[in-house]
């Protein structure tokens, strides 16, 4: 039977593959929306590998190289264009004809290089400690009930929440969301604020800014820090506390603020697992 988890495992990766070839055309949204379905191919995969008590090496094996593609290569990818859609124009122009004329293909007179063309490629620091972390994963006994370092898909959703938010924050912070639903019903228009491109597009989506995130986030991959895993031995509320608050206030974020509440749905995530950390300390 354990060709039913691996089938979606399959999956996973096909969802990457996919996703990286959107990326590259710059339909960043559905490469992030990818992103979210991998992560329930990810999820159906180990629970009914348990459910059909189908465990396999090959699986987990698998597993880890389909994540590192959905999960490592194509966040960096989207980081990639992210980064390099913030030195829009000019700065794209002449990095697709320097890279064309790295190839030997003539598209236009080649441009004076530039070191800011350099910038986007710190994003592929992302797949690079991805795979590190991947491979700890496999081989460190410690994470069988928790996890050491940032988990590759939460890793991945946190910057596949990106574009989304860019995509929709032009003029309303909380738009897609079921609160902007209730307060517009109530209020109709009041909570609608054109803010001249979003703050989000203003404070996060600029190229400084998107570089230390790539750092810091590949820095999460591999640090020391235990995280929580939600892996429940029993359902009882007192041997599982943080979890069950992790998972409302998460739920809570996503329902109320939309693609907005991914990132802070991730920040809650580590906070709590360094709460828990010190409860069971």
């Amino acid at each position: 039977m354990s060709f039913i988890p691996n089938t979606l495992t399959s999956l996973n990766l096909l969802c990457g593959c996919i996703g990286i070839v959107f990326a590259f055309q710059g339909n960043l949204v559905v490469s992030s929306w990818l992103i979210g379905l991998a992560c329930v191919f990810d999820f159906l995969d180990g629970f009914t590998a348990r459910l059909l008590n189908a465990p396999s090496a090959i699986g987990k094996q698998l597993d880890s190289l389909a994540d590192m593609v959905t999960f490592g290569v194509l966040p960096g990818v989207i980081m990639f264009q992210l980064i390099s859609f913030t030195q829009l124009p000019d700065l794209v122009d002449s990095a697709i004809s320097f890279g064309s004329n790295l190839l030997g293909i003539s598209v236009k007179e080649e441009p004076e290089f530039n070191a800011a063309m350099l910038a986007p490629f710190v994003a592929f620091l992302i797949p690079v400690f991805s795979a590190l972390r991947l491979a700890k994963f496999n081989i460190d006994e410690r994470q069988s009930d928790a996890f050491i370092g940032l988990p590759t898909p939460a890793n991945a959703l946190f910057i596949a929440s990106f574009p989304l938010i860019y995509g929709v924050e032009a003029a309303d912070p909380i738009s897609g969301s079921v609160l902007k639903g209730i307060l517009t019903s109530i209020f109709g228009d009041l909570f609608h604020v054109d803010t001249g491109g979003g703050i989000w597009r203003e404070l996060v989506i600029t190229t400084p800014v998107l570089m230390v995130i790539c750092v810091i986030q590949s820095v999460l991959l591999v640090a020391p820090l235990k995280l929580l895993a939600l892996k429940f031995k029993n359902y009882k509320w007192q041997d599982n506390e943080i979890r069950y608050i992790l998972i409302a206030a998460v739920a809570a974020l996503v329902i109320f603020f939309g693609y907005t509440g991914v990132p802070f749905a991730i920040l809650v995530y580590i906070l709590l697992s360094v709460v828990n950390n010190f409860i069971e300390s």
